[in-house]
């Protein structure tokens, strides 16, 4: 639930200190769209549609942020990229664009306050920090510009770039860092305490560890510190589990690192070894969506009673999916409840 403090418990666990309450994350966008029964495809082009369902959701099940990742696709609509999705299917880019130096020639910087859905975040993010003010972390998003340069050329032939074509794809990479730093400072600007900055394409699933210090960390540390240094916070999340990947991004002075579901929670803490903020991570399918209450209240303590206290901010792992039972998520809520509880009491 809304609370005064938030953003300073945030800060305290970004200064790897302990908080006053650990604040209840949770990344449930398309779980948050059902119970406001609105169709997701409507949602994701109204700054109304999504203010309504981010205040249901947080007075329904306590949420301490707006999450307001939307989908993948604004950036990308308006490059000329394909996008597709319809009904409660999240839009996703399709029909990519030719990886040849005219394609990044043409690209150009978009106007963030008139084209495409670009004033629709704008906007939803001005609507949910008027009306939370200090009480709630509101969280807007960009992608890295690796994960960026995979959403405009298809990752297929990202990956081929990697070997064939390293200079176009730095290029690209150039494009995009001022792209997304332009993109979140918007957002900060309109409100947003925090961004959350996605590069799940710069994973240890599709690039090795010499790859992500060549290409992905030098680009994703630039956008990140440009955040930082205007007063947003940076939230990084690779849905990385491997400790080579998550040693690497450790050191690139993110002020939190989202960690996957895949990885121990204690491994990971020992990884990264007091270095940066952690979240994570509760499994978003295994225990939310196909889990009982009495499962995610177990995992849910496993992971707080591990991690909790300083450095540490509670969250699943991934995307909660849309068909998570009503009854998990309110577990989830009450166990970050209880643990606050017992630390005060």
């Amino acid at each position: 639930m809304a609370y005064y403090g938030v953003l300073e418990d945030v800060q305290k666990c970004i200064d790897l200190q302990e908080p006053a309450r650990m604040p209840m994350f949770a990344m449930s966008e398309e779980f948050d769209v059902r119970m406001a029964g609105m169709i997701y495809e409507d949602f994701c082009q109204d700054a109304d549609k999504v203010f309504e369902c981010q205040k249901l959701v947080v007075e329904e099940f306590g949420y301490d942020w707006c999450w307001l990742q939307i989908d993948d696709c604004i950036e990308f609509e308006v490059l000329g990229v394909g996008c597709k999705g319809s009904g409660n299917v999240l839009r996703a880019t399709c029909n990519y664009l030719p990886a040849d130096p005219s394609t990044l020639k043409g690209l150009r910087m978009p106007d963030f306050s008139r084209e495409g859905r670009f004033p629709m975040l704008l906007e939803a993010i001005r609507k949910c920090k008027e009306h939370y003010g200090d009480t709630m972390c509101v969280v807007g998003r960009t992608a890295a510009p690796f994960s960026s340069a995979a959403l405009l050329y298809g990752i297929s032939e990202t990956m081929l770039m990697l070997i064939d074509n390293p200079d176009l794809l730095h290029a690209t990479m150039e494009y995009f860092a001022e792209l997304q730093t332009q993109f979140g400072l918007a957002q900060i600007r309109a409100g947003a305490d925090a961004i959350w900055l996605g590069d799940c394409c710069a994973s240890s699933d599709f690039i090795s560890p010499a790859q992500f210090r060549e290409f992905a960390s030098p680009y994703a540390k630039r956008v990140g510190q440009n955040y930082q240094m205007n007063g947003g916070w940076t939230f990084y999340h690779a849905s990385e589990y491997r400790p080579s990947h998550l040693a690497i991004m450790a050191d690139l002075g993110f002020s939190v690192l989202s960690v996957s579901e895949r990885v121990d929670i204690r491994e990971a803490m020992q990884v990264v070894e007091g270095k940066v903020c952690l979240m994570g991570n509760l499994d978003p399918i295994e225990v939310l969506e196909n889990g009982t209450p009495e499962l995610v209240a177990s995992e849910s303590k496993r992971i707080l009673s591990t991690a909790g206290g300083a450095g540490f901010l509670f969250d699943s792992g991934e995307m909660i999916p849309r068909d998570t039972p009503e009854e998990n998520m309110k577990a989830l809520a009450d166990s970050v409840q209880q643990y606050n509880e017992s630390r005060s009491g």
